[in-house]
């Protein structure tokens, strides 16, 4: 089954040793790593998370603060109400869209999940706002499995590295699920998605920073400024 799962995917550049590699360097800097959206529960990470599409962590962390402290369960936001969800997330992008958004999940965790955030992937997706890279982040962050939630920074690092290539984020996915080693399958998105963030930014990669440089595909490598 694995086997044909993978069998039209992209064919990573790197052998398994150096994937293990390149896992190996940044666990050894981040041992823990964890996402650096602010939440207090499954619920409220849902919805940091469905928050943060266009939008950075750091933006929708403001928004949050007193969002959460308002409400952090699904009655509470639906209690709440659009217009006042949509004042809290007025300063992030598709504030709008998002606040309805969020009402609704709300309401459909309580209607159709019994108040709590639904734990397997096709549950997760049918919440509006919701879509595979929310899911995976969910199951990963707040139900310890060993998901991988592929966004920008992860889609730009698989594919500059060599690790995973993917032509889009499912085929990254599924690159990554098969040559990331058992040990590191709970943080590999993280580490990726931090070392995209900090390191191997989108316009021009700290090459000279960078503690996978000798492993990685990408070339020309930046120089040092």
């Amino acid at each position: 089954m694995k086997e044909k799962l993978y069998k039209d995917l992209p064919r990573p550049k790197l052998n398994r040793a150096q994937v293990a590699e390149i896992y190996e360097r940044l666990c050894r800097e981040n041992p823990n790593p964890r996402t650096e959206l602010n939440y207090t529960n499954p619920y409220t990470l849902v919805v940091a998370v469905a928050l943060s599409a266009q939008a950075t962590d750091i933006g929708v962390n403001k928004a949050t603060r007193a969002l959460f402290e308002a409400a952090d369960t699904p009655q509470a936001m639906v209690d709440l109400g659009e217009d006042v969800v949509r004042d809290h997330i007025k300063t992030i992008g598709l504030y709008r869209n998002k606040a309805k958004n969020v009402v609704k999940l709300s309401q459909m965790i309580l209607d159709d999940f019994g108040g709590e955030v639904p734990t397997t992937r096709d549950d997760l997706e049918k919440l509006p706002g919701v879509g595979r890279k929310t899911a995976n982040v969910v199951m990963n962050e707040a139900f310890g499995q060993p998901t991988m939630a592929v966004d920008t920074h992860i889609f730009r690092v698989s594919n500059r590295t060599g690790m995973a290539p993917g032509k889009n984020p499912v085929e990254v996915e599924l690159n990554l699920l098969r040559v990331t080693p058992d040990q590191y399958r709970m943080g590999a998105h993280h580490w990726i998605l931090l070392h995209g963030r900090y390191t191997c930014v989108a316009r021009t990669p700290k090459c000279y920073d960078c503690r996978i440089a000798d492993l990685c595909r990408y070339t020309p490598k930046t120089p040092d400024p």
